[in-house]
């Protein structure tokens, strides 16, 4: 069998044992490690790791033998093909940057992931999703049609197996039903440094405020409005010489940032969940 590039994540309760009981499996299976991550975190008392590695056994059996390890130590683990890329519906609405700033990073393949198609609540981007050879999907909402555009949105999330959703720039609060069904699945780019200025015109709540830094802020979509677990933030120092629409320029740039960085992260495979925050284990 040839060889194949994996990564497994998991988290269980902190104990003594984990490390080598995963080592040990992989060592069985003759696997080389070539990257790995812990961390205990002393609050919750959970154990979180990343371990990427090669191996010539094929992934259904690791599946098999770390799925009967993991009852022993109460782990919730997830095992990955790395040659697999995460493949991405992205939603937006009539702001450009974010998506065009996606979509020149799947081209550079910078960023690990495959585009499988684009909706919007708008017609406007649709050029530029098809110049790059994408499907575009134009799902006007209501109030009076938002429940059957969600569906909308599931369906398309069920024909393309979407494995992620990336709100860039997506002006539409979804429902707490379709963040349930999506729970883990969604990442939003907030054009401001949370948990400051939430809602609409957060740059213009900051200028209001005489901030010094500006920032974005990327984060997993739940049902409690711009209260997701955090992924990344960016940061701009500024001024009292810059007006509400340069803040509005510059925040521009940070969000394409932080979202690109948070979707990599992802793509990778770097982010564990713990409550309401994450752990990231940076290459």
């Amino acid at each position: 069998m040839m060889t194949a590039e994996y990564v497994l994540t998991l988290s269980c309760p902190d104990r003594p044992g984990v490390v080598a009981a995963v080592s040990g499996l992989l060592a069985r299976h003759g696997c080389n490690i070539t990257e790995s991550q812990q961390f205990g975190d002393p609050v919750s008392e959970r154990f979180f790791m990343r371990v990427q590695f090669t191996a010539g056994t094929a992934a259904d059996v690791l599946r098999g033998d770390f799925a009967a390890l993991a009852p022993d130590f109460g782990m919730e683990l997830q095992l990955f093909d790395r040659a697999v890329l995460p493949r991405v519906l992205v939603l937006v609405s009539k702001f450009d940057h974010c998506l065009n700033d996606l979509l020149y990073r799947v081209r550079s393949k910078s960023l690990g992931i495959d585009i499988v198609a684009v909706a919007s609540n708008h017609p406007d981007l649709r050029p530029l999703t098809q110049s790059h050879g994408i499907d575009y999907h134009h799902l006007p909402v209501t109030p009076a049609t938002k429940e059957r555009q969600e569906q909308e949105i599931l369906t398309l999330v069920d024909h393309y197996r979407a494995d992620l959703v990336v709100l860039a720039r997506y002006m539409q609060v979804l429902s707490a039903d379709l963040c349930g069904k999506l729970s883990g699945r969604v990442i939003n780019i907030h054009h401001s440094f949370l948990p400051s200025f939430k809602g609409s015109r957060p740059y213009h709540q900051a200028h209001a405020r005489g901030v010094k830094l500006i920032g974005a802020t990327a984060h997993y979509v739940t049902a409690d409005l711009d209260e997701g677990p955090i992924i990344e933030q960016e940061v701009a120092r500024v001024n009292h010489t810059h007006s509400p629409e340069d803040l509005v320029a510059i925040g521009k740039d940070l969000e394409c940032q932080a979202l690109a960085r948070a979707v990599k992260w992802h793509a990778d495979h770097r982010i564990l969940l713990d409550g309401h925050k994450t752990v990231i284990f940076p290459r």
